[in-house]
Parts: structure tokens; C-alpha cells; sequence
């Protein structure tokens, strides 16, 4: 196993109980360390199966799951590899176990047998780099949607996990909440160095990652760069999915005659584009 991949999938297949075909089947694909990967796809697509498989909750019916050279299929490995790799659920109120926010990020490190000491220290940053410190001793039931989640992604960072899976982390929360749960991510990503996997649905939460897996019928369909796999129109068609808003909106700006340059996937990119086909164009 390469010293710079974290997880492996070598030809796994996952069929649920009672079900008719397997969610996930043949699947080879590694994990990067540091990277920000996105996984996209729709409803049924099998990317939650995908993210269950990562860290021990799930087990494949037939293949291999490594996470740094360690095999999910083997039980007396469970711990090290959730140790390696934490997740954040759809729901936070199902990942949210206290009736204090520090104690509920408090949770996993006591678990882990720590001292007082070093938990009060992993609560407290945790708590910093997600923007909650303020709110360490309110109830977890009065916040938003958006604040649970970023205090349920708390408790994974004071694991000090190595690769932290977001599975449609923001699919239950508000727009405003959406922002605050990605751009947490980003920094963990950036700043930290903490690998993301990123499951969505939401096209635009893909654009800013280093990578993007399409999971289609249970395989993988695509696996690019944001830019490779947005212009690739017959894909995306034939996946379900749309590009995300900034690049249908450039691509109709190209129809109607205006030569934008680049793939403007986010707003900020069209923006910057129409500004500077205005330019060549001699209107501002």
C-alpha cells in the first residue's frame, strides 16, 4: 500500500441484507492523504454505502477495505481504524450524545482513556476550530441545525483522526448552516492537513475539491478533477446530476455569444470571467 494513500477499496462489492443487488460492486479506488475528495451521486448511487465502508461501520460482502494497510473485515481492528477515521452523519441530533456542548465533544476522548488534562485541551481546541468555543456550555438542543453539526464534527476533530468522512453532512440543515459545515471542512483540510471525504448531492459543494468520484448504480462512474468531471456533459446526463449553477450559467452565456474563457464552475469564477470577456469586449 502506497505510503500516500490512507484508504483502499480493492474490488469491493457490499450487498445489504434482503436486497435484491449489491449497493457497491467491484469498487477500486484509494483515498489520498490530505486530499479533499468529493463524492457525488444520486439517491441510491451507493456513495453512503461507500462512506460506511471507510471506517468499519459497514463490511464488504466480497473485496478489501484497508485503512493504512489495516483490514475493516477484521474486528480486533475496528478501533485503531475509527481511531483513524472519524465520521459526521447526516443528522447531528443522532451523533449528539450530551446534554452540555463540551461534554458531548468531551465524549470520545474519555473513551479513548485520556487524562483530564489532554481532554480538556482536545475539548477546547476542537471547540476553536470550528467557531463553537463560545457556546462549550449551552445545550446542544438550542442551537441550529448548522451549529450541531459543526459541534458533532468537534467531537471527531478532539479523536484527532486522521481523515474525517462527511456522509450528506449538510443535506438536513440551512443554506447559512450548509456554508458554515463545508467551509469547516475546507479549513480542516487546508490548515490541518485532515482528509476529507466529502459525500453530497449538492453539486456546488464540489467545485473547490482537489477531487470528485461519481458513484453511479454502485460503481464508479467518473473520477477527475471538479473541471474534468463537470464538462463532461454525456456523464453528468447519463448520472442524473447537473452542473453546478455558476457553470449553466456560463454555458448559456457561451450560447447567446459571449466567449467566456474557463470552466466557471463557482460564482465567484463566472463572475470573474463575464468581467473579463466585458473587458476584451471593450464595454467597461
Amino acid at each position: 500500500m502506497d505510503k500516500d494513500t490512507l484508504i483502499q477499496f480493492k474490488q469491493v462489492s457490499f450487498t445489504y441484507e434482503e436486497a435484491p443487488k449489491p449497493a457497491v460492486q467491484n469498487v477500486t479506488l484509494d483515498v489520498r492523504r490530505g486530499e479533499f475528495l468529493a463524492v457525488l451521486g444520486h439517491n441510491g448511487s451507493g456513495k453512503s454505502t461507500l462512506a460506511k465502508l471507510c471506517n468499519a461501520i459497514l463490511i464488504p460482502t466480497g473485496g478489501q477495505v484497508l485503512v493504512e494497510g489495516i483490514d475493516t473485515a477484521d474486528e480486533d481492528n475496528v478501533y485503531e481504524i475509527r481511531r483513524r477515521v472519524g465520521m459526521v452523519f447526516q443528522n447531528p441530533d443522532n451523533q449528539i450524545v450530551a446534554t452540555i456542548v463540551e461534554d458531548d465533544v468531551a465524549f470520545g476522548p474519555e473513551n479513548l482513556g485520556l487524562p483530564p488534562a489532554e481532554i480538556r485541551t482536545r475539548v477546547d481546541e476542537a471547540l476553536r476550530s470550528v467557531g463553537m468555543y463560545d457556546y462549550r456550555l449551552f445545550e446542544p438542543h438550542k442551537l441550529s441545525g448548522g451549529q450541531k453539526q459543526r459541534v458533532a464534527v468537534a467531537g471527531v476533530i478532539a479523536m484527532r483522526t486522521d481523515c474525517i468522512l462527511f456522509d450528506e453532512s449538510t443535506a438536513m440543515i440551512d443554506p447559512q448552516g450548509r456554508r458554515e459545515v463545508l467551509e469547516t471542512a475546507q479549513r480542516l483540510n487546508r490548515e490541518a492537513g485532515v482528509t476529507v471525504v466529502w459525500i453530497t448531492h449538492f453539486m456546488e459543494e464540489a467545485v473547490s475539491a482537489d477531487r470528485v468520484v461519481v458513484m453511479d448504480r454502485g460503481a464508479v462512474a467518473a473520477d477527475g478533477t471538479p473541471a474534468e468531471v463537470f464538462a463532461d456533459a454525456a456523464l453528468l446526463s447519463r448520472t442524473g446530476l447537473e452542473a453546478p449553477h455558476a457553470a449553466q450559467l456560463a454555458d448559456a452565456v457561451r450560447a447567446g455569444g459571449v466567449p467566456i474563457e474557463g470552466g466557471a464552475l463557482s460564482p465567484q469564477a463566472c463572475a470573474d470571467a463575464l468581467f473579463a470577456a466585458a473587458q476584451k469586449a471593450g464595454v467597461v
